[in-house]
């Protein structure tokens, strides 16, 4: 397509990239009536990994039909307890967020990604206003109408409005011309699932070390996934252990909170790094989830930030629709990226903060830290800010009901 060529574009929108947000908005658009595409690989359905939702995505997928089902593989995250295990001169004290503090049974669940994402693309093989094409995108063609994409399967499909979701390495962003700020941190991510002797209690941990967060999270039966954040040097250490020797170093690094350790699944390393892209919209292109936004596993924000961005950007769509108005047009988009900047600038900020934060052996930096932390366990009326806004932006006692689904 070139400005040359006015063909009428065969859909209102297309989705580029099949991860949880990219699925996510591919239904959420085709179930707001708007003809959606959505181009992707088959789904990873062997992922390991685990994602903790809090309330607002957990919303997203209730509307879609796919929760029911999976809050049976889910587990419910009553508590998050932060443990100040740095061993320096300025110490936290244990900070325990409560869910019945806000009314809650729970802030959210913690649900494997491969649970989750065969749930979503299963839904999208079934959901009208959705065309899936299988495949990885390939080239790109932005008009005044809309945009072409052409796929390495040989296809093609026309949009008024493409959604960049294929990650933090996206060519739909590199293709409109978005820049990004990248950056990285001395760090790698150790992550894998554990069996252990003692229950959870639905309590997530997350110790702070000298190396970054040593995070523990609920999954159904004696079961908690892992996110050890270490030196690259000290995680190539435990990568090499054999599963007995890691079993029993973890156990060590959790101070046998959840007794004997056995090693449940592969361990896979991620080295640590942050992106911004410097604006959320182009030509007839949206950016959501890691294609805008990358940061440290810290405190259950990633896909849930990701998936603020899907709901905005979907309703913003859905609403010019019916009021007659170009659902990829500069209005849509500019909108978008006004609604959106503050939220993901104020995450990426304090998630970035807090882990230099572990880093750093300046004693301002600890002591700013520790002061932080303790004014939120003796404070109810801070603590209950902080709980609200972990769990989304501008949350009010209000709207608490709703979020949790109660009548």
């Amino acid at each position: 397509m070139n400005a040359d060529t006015p063909t009428l574009p065969d859909h209102d929108v297309v989705v580029v990239g099949g991860g949880p947000s990219g699925l996510t908005a591919a239904l959420l658009f085709a179930y707001e009536g708007l003809s959606t595409a959505l181009i992707a690989p088959e789904v990873n359905r062997t992922d390991g990994r685990t994602t903790a939702l809090l309330q607002d995505s957990i919303s997203l997928l209730d509307k879609l039909g796919v929760w029911a089902d999976l809050k049976e593989k889910a587990a419910p995250l009553a508590r998050m307890r932060m443990i100040d295990d740095t061993g320096r001169l300025f110490r936290a004290p244990e900070v325990t967020f409560d869910s019945t503090e806000l009314g809650l049974e729970a802030f959210g669940y913690n649900i494997g990604n491969a649970d989750l994402n065969g749930a979503l693309a299963d839904r999208a093989e079934n959901t009208d206003n959705l065309t899936v094409v299988t495949g990885h995108a390939a080239g790109f063609a932005f008009s005044a109408d809309g945009v072409e994409i052409s796929t390495d399967q040989g296809g093609h499909v026309t949009a008024r409005l493409a959604v960049a979701a294929d990650g933090r390495n996206s060519k739909l962003r590199e293709a409109a011309g978005i820049e990004v700020r990248t950056w990285s941190y001395p760090q790698v991510a150790m992550v894998l699932n554990l069996e252990h002797e003692r229950p959870h209690h639905d309590i997530s941990t997350e110790f702070h070390r000298k190396t970054g967060p040593f995070t523990l999270v609920p999954l159904p039966g004696k079961r908690s996934s892992l996110v050890c954040v270490e030196t690259a040097e000290g995680a190539l250490r435990l990568g090499e252990m054999s599963d007995g020797d890691l079993a029993l170093e973890l156990e060590r690094r959790a101070h046998s909170i959840l007794g004997k350790f056995t090693i449940a699944t592969r361990r896979q390393m991620y080295p640590l790094s942050g992106l911004n892209a410097r604006s959320l919209a182009g030509t007839r292109v949206a950016l959501i989830g890691e294609t805008a936004h990358v940061f440290p596993p810290i405190g259950a924000q990633g896909l849930n930030l990701s998936m603020r961005d899907v709901a905005t950007l979907v309703d913003m769509a859905a609403k010019a629709r019916r009021a007659g108005r170009d659902v990829g047009g500069g209005e849509v988009l500019e909108a978008y990226e006004r609604k959106r900047r503050a939220d993901i600038l104020t995450r990426t900020s304090a998630v970035d903060a807090l882990n230099r934060s572990l880093l750093s052996d300046l004693l301002p930096f600890q002591l700013a830290r520790s002061a932080g932390l303790y004014m939120a366990d003796k404070v109810p009326f801070l603590r209950r800010i902080l709980m609200r806004e972990g769990m989304a932006p501008g949350l009010r006692r209000g709207d608490l009901r709703q979020v949790s689904g109660r009548a």
